[in-house]
């Protein structure tokens, strides 16, 4: 936790590491804005420090137009925090009070509507339909300035359920028409996008490992769902994949930094294609996830840089992240997959199912063909189709049916330890399958796999014992970061590799 004094210190240094944390309002000004604002410092007797933007809206303030604070990335407590609050932040980012409105929430966190208002504006200074709202407002101004959408479009695309709610809500919030908030952005506009695209900047704070990440999800691309490609500038790769969203699909497009690109130049270039556009506040929810966008790299690198196995790493690739998923059921049923097969395996096994019990894109993109197939598909597969051990084949069909079914939940508001324990309770789920997904699908940053062999090899190559027992020893310097811990072991170069290095 941070102090008044201490937000004050970052506002006054314009620290960047802050954006998200914290909102600055100004009382002379009825303004809010990001810490790093560019704009003349505040008088400390004159800020009043928020921990949303919702609840800095709530109080009266506008975004200031210079900032855009509503465009910062998210608090990186969201990330790991499992109590209430965090749980229910993480549903709202995906839009669940929009589609299911806070009965539905409080249903999924297993608490009354009444108690999850009364915890969300105790911590946060706003409730769930606050939060939510600030978030359809983003969206909205997303949709205005980047697409040509009329504006009648665009308030129910944004979540809205009129239009004159729209347009209170823009004013409210902007100081602007909906209008006059797309005449604003005006020439500004980055470049022109295809048809039916959105073109979005995924925003992030401090140092970003981006190859990495790229190198991370082509190793385990399955094909016809996802690839990853030359991109349009020189030097730069671009991740694509599909999107099974609540409304619809999607084709998702995600450029990686080039190579004059800073490691915190602050931005990833998105294009998102929708079939429905009511799915563009959860999908840019899920690519946050996927590429970790929310993270603290300063708390992160400060925490490992600081011991002696991983401070040589942290030091020569800053910003490592640990990549979630757009889907947490995919990443399950190929979490079973990949059991004790390598990695390349259980990428042409998924991408046979998906051939098999996918769903077909109305046309291709690339070599984008296909939806994963659903869990409820699965679980009725031909067992001539799964091409594993017995045992496993149960393991995925059982897995599939419990998450169809809903008997196993793995959404961002489910607690943690219960959903691991459902898992577990599961015939041929065992703890590395349990491990990865509390990692990935929940978005867990403490998670140790000490029997995974990459883990193993990866600390042998760094001169330490790679059995399962010294490597469980070693992992507890490196809390509350141990998912982070384990991508630098999957990554750590040889001996040999670092001298040539």
């Amino acid at each position: 936790m941070i102090d008044d004094d201490t937000r004050y210190r970052a506002v006054d240094s314009r620290d960047a590491r802050f954006d998200g944390v914290f909102f600055t309002a100004v009382r002379t000004t009825g303004i809010y804005c990001r810490p790093s604002c560019p704009a003349v410092t505040p008088k400390r007797v004159n800020c009043t420090f928020y921990p949303t933007a919702a609840a800095a809206q709530g109080a009266g303030y506008r975004a200031c137009r210079r900032c855009r604070p509503d465009s910062v990335p998210g608090s990186p407590e969201w990330n790991h925090r499992a109590d209430l609050v965090g749980r229910a932040m993480r549903l709202i980012g995906d839009g669940v009070v929009d589609r299911e409105g806070v009965a539905g929430l409080a249903d999924r966190l297993g608490y009354s509507s009444r108690q999850v208002q009364r915890q969300l504006t105790a911590e946060l200074g706003a409730g769930p339909i606050a939060l939510a709202r600030a978030q359809r407002a983003q969206t909205a101004r997303l949709l205005l300035q980047t697409t040509e959408l009329p504006v009648t479009e665009v308030a129910f695309a944004s979540g809205f359920s009129s239009v004159r709610q729209f347009n209170d809500t823009v004013r409210e919030v902007y100081d602007r028409t909906p209008s006059g908030l797309r005449a604003e952005a005006g020439a500004g506009r980055r470049g022109a996008a295809p048809a039916g695209t959105i073109s979005l900047r995924l925003a992030y704070r401090g140092a970003l490992d981006s190859d990495h990440l790229l190198d991370f999800l082509a190793l385990r691309a399955v094909p016809g769902i996802e690839e990853v490609v030359p991109g349009e500038r020189p030097g730069v790769r671009t991740y694509r994949r599909t999107l099974a969203l609540p409304y619809g699909h999607g084709i998702a497009e995600v450029d990686g930094l080039g190579a004059g690109d800073q490691p915190d130049r602050g931005w990833l270039d998105c294009r998102l294609q929708l079939t429905e556009l009511r799915d563009l506040t959860t999908a840019v929810y899920r690519l946050r996830a996927l590429f970790d966008l929310d993270a603290d790299p300063d708390a992160v690198d400060g925490q490992l840089g600081a011991d002696p196995v991983l401070s040589e790493l942290v030091r020569s690739r800053p910003g490592i992240r640990s990549p979630g998923h757009v889907d947490p059921h995919e990443l399950a049923v190929r979490a079973v997959l990949g059991q004790q097969i390598t990695v390349t395996s259980a990428r042409t096994l998924a991408g046979r199912l998906a051939e098999r019990y996918g769903r077909a894109l109305p046309e291709p993109s690339g070599g984008l063909r296909m939806l994963f197939p659903a869990t409820t598909a699965l679980a009725e597969a031909d067992p001539a189709d799964l091409a594993m051990p017995e045992a496993r084949r149960r393991a995925l069909r059982g897995l599939c049916a419990a998450l169809a079914e809903g008997e196993v939940r793995l959404d961002g508001g489910v607690d943690r330890e219960a959903a691991a324990a459902e898992l577990l309770a599961l015939p041929g789920i065992g703890p590395w399958t349990v491990g990865y997904l509390r990692m990935r699908a929940l978005a867990d940053p403490d998670v140790f796999l000490p029997s995974d062999a990459g883990v193993r090899h990866g600390l042998v190559r760094l001169g330490q014992p790679g059995d399962p027992k010294a490597a469980a020893a070693v992992a507890p310097a490196w809390a509350p970061w141990r998912s982070y811990a384990v991508h630098r072991l999957w990554t750590a170069p040889s001996t040999e590799e670092r001298e040539k290095a």
